[in-house]
């Protein structure tokens, strides 16, 4: 009976999995389907011919190459400025201690619970006065402070044990070498993890990129897309749509892959107490 109970799990798992999978197989599937031909074979697993066809009309259509280095360069530094400075932060409210910490930390945790679109009129008259519309310290510094990665590393860093840190000070490591010797290197399941969380979110951005940036050439790649789609006025092009999507996605996958084995560890830690 447990075997029985065991394989039903495990088809249960598998049938949720390739449920969310394919959604993903489809959208490659179609994006190299003729536009033509994409409403003209419903009920079929897989649709025919395939061509790079729709691949080609997107790149001739925009610059979709731009779009992408945008996005791409946008995400990266965003994330690792915000890792870096997540890290310190969190690392200071957990182990330093100094006055005002504990007031200073609570006015972190309240600016999570502020939306973040109450945030953008601000953010914009602040970046017309320092004359940075349309550049990309505006679209990353406000990415580089958030609440939620100081809350996450301070945690982590909370339960980290102080005998290795103790062990290292005595052997003559003052603070910072043992912070980057000892500290950050077992703390990689949470940056990565964090590193992850960050990633995507940037990636995924809209609202603030498409309010700051005003050139195609500052446009990021979810921007791109949207005004790629509004400027249909007939007839939509579903296969460049989802070949523009397909492109979009791949980034987020790579990341979460290459991040796969420390984000698996951090989960797999927190469920352990000591």
């Amino acid at each position: 009976m447990r075997k029985f109970y065991k394989l039903t799990g495990y088809f249960v798992l598998i049938f949720i999995a390739l449920s969310m999978l394919y959604p993903f197989f489809a959208m490659i599937n179609l994006s190299l389907v003729p536009n033509s031909e994409i409403f003209t074979q419903g009920g079929k697993f897989i649709y025919s011919p395939l061509t790079p066809e729709n691949y080609t009309n997107v790149f001739q259509k925009i610059p979709l190459w731009k779009y992408f280095a945008n996005s791409m360069f946008v995400a990266l530094v965003t994330t690792a400025g915000q890792v870096i400075v997540s890290a310190f932060a969190g690392y200071a409210f957990a182990r330093l201690k100094f006055k005002y910490r504990n007031e200073i930390f609570l006015i972190i945790l309240i600016t999570m619970l502020i939306p973040p679109q109450v945030n953008i009129i601000p953010l914009f008259f602040l970046m017309r006065e320092l004359h940075w519309i349309n550049t990309y310290q505006a679209l990353i510094l406000p990415g580089l402070f958030g609440g939620f990665g100081v809350f996450m590393m301070r945690q982590y860093f909370l339960g980290f044990p102080k005998d290795l840190e103790e062990s290292a000070r005595i052997d003559g490591c003052n603070i910072l070498d043992g912070f980057f010797k000892i500290v950050l290197p077992l703390a990689m399941p949470a940056v990565a993890t964090l590193g992850i969380f960050t990633f995507i979110t940037t990636w995924n951005s809209f609202l603030w990129p498409l309010i700051i940036t005003n050139t195609e050439s500052m446009r990021t790649l979810p921007v791109g897309l949207a005004i790629f789609k509004g400027s249909f006025r007939e007839i939509t092009m579903w296969g460049d749509l989802l070949a523009c999507s397909t492109i979009c996605t791949i980034p987020v996958i790579a990341v979460f892959f290459l991040g796969k084995k420390y984000f698996i560890n951090d989960i797999l830690q927190g469920g352990v107490k000591e």
